[in-house]
Order: C-alpha cells, then structure tokens, then sequence
C-alpha cells in the first residue's frame, strides 16, 4: 500500500496543479478567486502532508529496525562477552590467555559497556556479574571522557538498578565502586537520583536496603569525599541514628568507615557535631567486635584519622579510650591483630598526648594491662617468634605483630614521651620482681622493658642506673634458659647502640662476657648466633683503642666462623662483625687484613644465590676497610676491587647489592683520588640509571584502580587476566 500510494502522487499533484497553470477566467468574482486559491492551496498541503507521512513512515521503519538490529547485536555482543569471562574463571592457563586476548580484542568494540551492562543484569553466576562490574569500573575510571552523553546517562538507572535487585554481597560491593567513579567524575548534584537513593536507603525500615545504602555511601564517599562537603552536616545527623544499629553490624561498619574518610574534610562545625559521637563510637565497636574481629580492628581507624587531624576533640574522651583500648587488649581470646590495633591507638595517644596521659593518671593502668601480657608464656608447645632458631635479622624480630611485642614498644614510647622519673617510680616494681622471678617469661619482661628503656630514658639511665642494669644484663647471659638468654643479649645490643660511650666503660666487664657467649653457642643455630652478634656487633663498634686487647681472640672467632661452617647466615654475621670491629681498630686491625681480604675475595667473585647476603655484606665491610684500615694499606686493592664492584654490577641484579657496591665505591674514592677517572663512566652511568630506576617504588592506587590490571594501557599483551582481589564480607 506504501508503495501503490507513492506511486499515486504524481497523479494527485497534477490534478491540484492543473488550475494554476491554465490561464485564469475573466469574469471570477472575488469570492470565487478566494475559494478557487484556497482549493488550490489545500489541495497542494494535502499533497505534502500525505508525501511526508509516507516518508515518515519509511523513516520510521528504517530506525526501528536498526534498533531492532542494534539490540540484537548488543545481545550477541553480550553473550560472547559471558563466555570469555566464564573462560577466564577456568583453572586452565592457555585458555585464560586465550580469553584475555579475545576480551581485549572485545573492548575495541564502542558497545562493550552496554552489553557488559547486560551482564551485570542479568548473568547467573555472581562472579561473572562482579567481573563484569569491575569491567565497566575500569572502563569509565580511564575513558570517562570519551564516553558519549546517552551512554553516561543510561548507565545511572543501570547501577541504581543492579545495586537494588543484587543479593550477593561481593556484586554489590563493586557496583558501589563503579558508583563512586561515576561520581568522581561528575558530582553528586549532577546524580541527584544517587542522593536520593541514598537518603531513601540508609532511612529504610528494612535491615538489608539500610546495609546497602551505607555500603553505597561509604564506597562514595571514601572515593569522592570532597563533592559532599556540603553535605557534611546532613551526614553526621544520620551518623548518629545508624551507629545505634547495633542490630545490623554492617550498617555499624559502614558508618564508621565513611566517618573515617571525613574526619580529615571536617570544619570545625562538623567537628563540633562529631564530639558527642565518640562514646557512641566506642558502643559501637564493642558491638562490632562480637560479630567480626577484623572489621572491629580496621574500624578503629577512626581513632587514627581523628588523632591525626584533630587530636583535641578526643581529649574529653581520652580515658575512656586508653580504658577502653587496654580492655581489648587484656582480652586473651581477642585475635592478636585487634588486640595489636588496640594497643596501637594506645601508643599514637600517648605519642601526641603524654602529659594528658599523666594529668589523668593513666599510666598505672597502662603499665598494669601491658606487663602481664609482656610475661605471658605463648601457648604449650610452641614458642615465642624471636625465640625460635630461625634466621631473622634482629630488625625483624623487634617489628614482630603480636601483642607481647607491641606491648613492648608501647613501653618503648612511654619511654620516649613521658619524663622519665615519673615512669620508672611506675615501671620499676614491676620490672624488678619480673627479673627475679623463678618463671622464665618474666625475667625476660624485665629484660626487654630494660632493653625498650634505652633509648627514650639514655640521660636518666647513664645518671642512676646504667651499672645495675648491666650487672642484671650480665648475669642473664648465664642464664639456664635460653629465653632468657636471647633477651639479655637484645638489651645489651639496645643499650650498646644508644647509652655510648658510657657503656665503654664497662668493656672489661662486658667483653669477656660476650667472647664467652659466642665461643659455647652451637654455629648452626642462626637465630641465637643473630642476638649475640647483635650485641656484640653495637658493642665494639665504639670501643677505640679499648678492644686492642681483645682482637686476636675475637679475630680467631670470626675467621674460624668463616673457615669451618657451611652456614651463609653465620658467614654473613662474622662478615658483618669484622666491619664493627674494624670502625674501633681501624690500623691495629692490619695483622689479620690479609686473612680477611681473601676470605672476601673470595665471597665477591662467586656469585651464586645462596650466596647472595654475605656478598652484600662483604662489599660493605670491604668499604669499612678501605676507610679505616689506611690508605697506604689499601690502596694497592683499590684497582682490583673498582673491577669486582663493576663486574658483581654487571652480573647480579640485586638492589641492596647495587647499595652496598657504591658505597664500596665511595670509599675508594678517597683511597685512589684522581686514580679513580678511569672508571667513572662506567659508574655514574650505572648510578644514574639505579637513580631514574621505579625499582622497589610501590605505587598506591586508589579504591578505583586497585589490583586489576586489565584494562591498563601498559599490560603486557602476554600477561594472563586476574580476577580482581576479593573483598572481605
């Protein structure tokens, strides 16, 4: 019919132009004239009208079906996209790096967001609409820009739809998070569908849509804190309802976590409104902690923000904090982690408000929650981490996470912040029957609180205790458990470090001590071998002409350790102790130069792995020699050891290697001078690369790009897709 009536046009056209071309009558009347005009004119808008309405309904005919085909090519495009991701699920490694370049070659396509949008929708299996979230998220994190308006705007409802039919936990929590990259990119006022789901949500009546609101605010807010500033007034006014949903511990957890990411944006108007949420923060985390430890701890990073930003609007609050922090702390049946978070917030108070700390007289109670867990014995059959025979440094074991440890460097900071009187008239009846007690963990408390004092309390200690400590120090190195033993030689090497060179003037006491110590210990156990020579090691190193009298034995020690174990960590500690002992002998040192240089020699042109740390060590302890052995002395080595340090270089790719190897070459300029020009292009060239080199450089993503590396520009074509880091329920 369509075309019959386009063929009939012309027709109806000629019979309307007729008139107007044959000359007009001579007699018309004026009437006549005016209806014959209008017939014409009719009868040609009639014409048009019908020519138009047959090409609008071509038109529309043409664009209903290309929208017909538009649909179906995005429901094609949809379910190849289901397949490649279900593919990159599969535990197969050819067939994810199949899957990668055929999703890679997928996101050419302009239509990829769309039908991943049909995903997310719409997919059975939860980790395929995940996956296919997080896709999107990348996607608009990096193109946002080149996205088209209709695209922006379609994917709105898009979210807000999936984020109220989704049930599954992880699904929603990455569609929040493509939530919030929308919003970084534009602002909240210009998603006013957002606030309102928002509001509409976090105010529901029913448990879940309030758990998924806030999950949505805090994903937005922590992202894009800065486009709800103004909205700030409004968010505390709800934060008070939603921390009293003890009920429902995720809304809890959410609350919190959005306060944290405010805290830092808050004016002091906010602040203000913030003050009397603090014990309700703490109401709040004690609830949270019966439900799930690891979300208590990471909520108490509250603390952390507020004592950072804005330290005095908790000072009202202070004991109730520090009581309620020991409370968790004392709590044997807490995870270490919470317990470690607790005594953590205990030390940042007392770091940013020590003398707060002893106006309210909390230091007592402090010290009374801390020295129990400091001497308690670690469960039945097992032992502590830094008693055990492993081969850790020293700086290790001090970071060790645990309560026992934390609450040593608790003591530690105490230590640092408070006057020093007033903590040993509290410290010290703890400490002294601690370390005559016929119970092990205890003297070895009163040890390690020794060995944290050192460096806060140096001035205090050098004046009235420095002998006493050292004669209970002394005589634990007797000990008959090696518990006990392990933290004598630790408070020895803390005092070494920071009590010189009072601590010198003991060396008669000390040293034979030491030299003992070492020449009864079995070589093959590393982790003992590690606190001796750590003590040993800060001892000396100060000594000066004091140690003269000991250097043929502890020479002996030390090139008998390199000539008879097979253990490289014993060859890395005895290598690393020749260097102390050569920054106090410096020339006297030059009788065993020989010995000691082929030993290193030695260490320097092998350059196997398990070699690798007494390697490092050498070339550090060979620039120690080439400072203080002489110049005269050394430098007919010079030459030889430019070319190890340049070929080692060349050969081992190692960082701390490369460390080491330009100090080498720092100390031999000195030794060669001017001898040195031949090589200098060689290293500066290689120092200027280490320089410009990201080596070790971690960068730090923000929430909308953390590990999935998918759609990176710089991916290398061959590296397999992984799923992004899951999140924890």
């Amino acid at each position: 019919p369509v075309r019959q009536a386009l063929l009939d046009l012309p027709a109806a056209g000629g019979a309307a132009a007729a008139p107007v071309a044959a000359p007009p009558p001579r007699c018309l009347t004026s009437d006549r004239r005016s209806r014959a005009l209008r017939g014409r004119g009719g009868a040609a808008a009639a014409s048009r009208k019908h020519v138009a309405g047959r090409r609008g309904c071509a038109a529309a005919g043409t664009g209903g079906r290309e929208r017909e085909r538009q649909r179906e090519r995005g429901a094609a495009m949809a379910d190849i996209l289901e397949k490649i991701l279900n593919n990159l699920l599969e535990p197969d490694t050819a067939l994810i790096q199949q899957a990668t370049a055929q999703l890679k070659e997928a996101f050419k396509d302009p239509s990829v967001v769309p039908a991943l949008c049909t995903i997310l929708a719409s997919a059975p299996n939860p980790q395929i609409r995940q996956f296919a979230a997080v896709l999107v998220r990348r996607r608009v994190a990096k193109h946002w820009k080149k996205l088209s308006v209709d695209l922006k705007e379609n994917l709105k409802p898009v979210v807000l739809q999936s984020l109220q039919q989704e049930h599954e936990h992880k699904v929603r929590h990455s569609v929040a998070q493509l939530a919030a990259i929308i919003v970084k990119h534009e602002t909240p006022e210009k998603w006013p569908q957002l606030l309102q789901f928002i509001t509409q949500w976090t105010k529901s009546s029913v448990p879940g849509e309030r758990q998924v609101g806030m999950l949505l605010l805090s994903t937005v807010v922590d992202i894009s804190t800065e486009s709800f500033k103004r909205h700030f007034r409004e968010l505390m006014r709800l934060f008070h309802q939603t921390l009293e949903d003890h009920d429902n511990p995720l809304v809890v957890f959410y609350t919190i976590q959005t306060l944290t990411a405010v805290v830092s944006y808050m004016g002091t108007d906010e602040m203000n409104m913030m003050r009397p949420m603090i014990p309700k923060l703490l109401i709040a985390i004690q609830a949270l902690i019966q439900h799930n430890q690891d979300q208590a701890s990471e909520a108490m990073e509250v603390f952390d923000e507020l004592m950072e930003s804005e330290v005095s609007i908790i000072v009202p609050y202070l004991s109730q904090i520090v009581h309620f922090c020991l409370e968790i702390a004392a709590n044997p049946v807490l995870g270490d982690n919470l317990r470690v978070k607790a005594l953590s917030c205990v030390s940042f108070l007392i770091k940013l408000k020590g003398k707060a700390v002893m106006k309210q007289k909390l230091l007592p109670s402090i010290l009374n929650v801390l020295y129990p867990i400091m001497c308690a014995p670690p469960p039945e059959g097992e032992m502590d981490p830094e008693d055990l025979d492993l081969d850790d440094d020293i700086e290790d074991e001090v970071e060790a996470q645990t309560p026992k440890h934390f609450s040593a460097q608790v003591i530690d900071m105490l230590a640092l912040h408070l006057p020093p009187e007033k903590l040993f008239s509290q410290l010290t009846p703890l400490m002294e029957p601690a370390l005559r007690s016929e119970n092990p963990y205890e003297r070895k408390a009163g040890l390690m609180s020794m060995a944290v004092l050192a460096e806060g309390c140096a001035d205090h200690i050098r004046q009235k205790h420095l002998h006493p400590m050292l004669q209970c120090m002394c005589q634990a190195l007797a000990d008959q458990s090696q518990v006990v033993r392990n933290a004598a030689l630790f408070a020895l090497g803390q005092f070494s470090e920071f009590l010189q060179p009072d601590i010198s003037k003991y060396s008669d006491e000390i040293m034979p001590l030491l030299l003992n110590y070492l020449g009864t210990i079995d070589n093959s156990k590393g982790g003992h071998l590690t606190k001796a020579y750590y003590a040993l090691e800060n001892f000396v190193e100060n000594l000066g002409k004091k140690i003269e009298p000991y250097l043929p034995t502890l020479m002996d020690r030390m090139l008998t350790a390199l000539c008879s174990t097979s253990s490289s960590r014993v060859k890395e500690l005895a290598v690393s102790a020749i260097g102390a002992i050569a920054s106090a002998a410096k020339e006297a040192l030059l009788p065993y130069f020989q010995a000691v240089i082929v030993q290193l020699k030695g260490y320097l042109v092998n350059t196997s792995e398990e070699l690798r740390q007494v390697q490092i060590q050498s070339l550090e302890t060979l620039g120690v020699l080439a400072r203080t052995i002489g110049k005269d002395v050394f430098l007919p080595l010079s030459e030889e050891c430019c070319q190890l340090g340049l070929n080692l270089i060349d050969h081992v790719d190692d960082p701390d290697l490369r460390r080491c190897t330009y100090s080498l070459f720092a100390a031999l300029s000195v030794v060669m001078g001017p001898g040195m020009a031949p090589h200098l292009e060689k290293m500066t060239t290689v120092m200027l690369l280490s320089i410009k080199s990201t080596e070790g450089v971690t960068a730090h993503y923000d929430n909308d790009s953390k590990t999935f590396l998918l759609l990176d520009d710089d991916l290398d074509e061959d590296e397999p897709i992984t799923e992004e880091e899951e999140e924890e329920e």
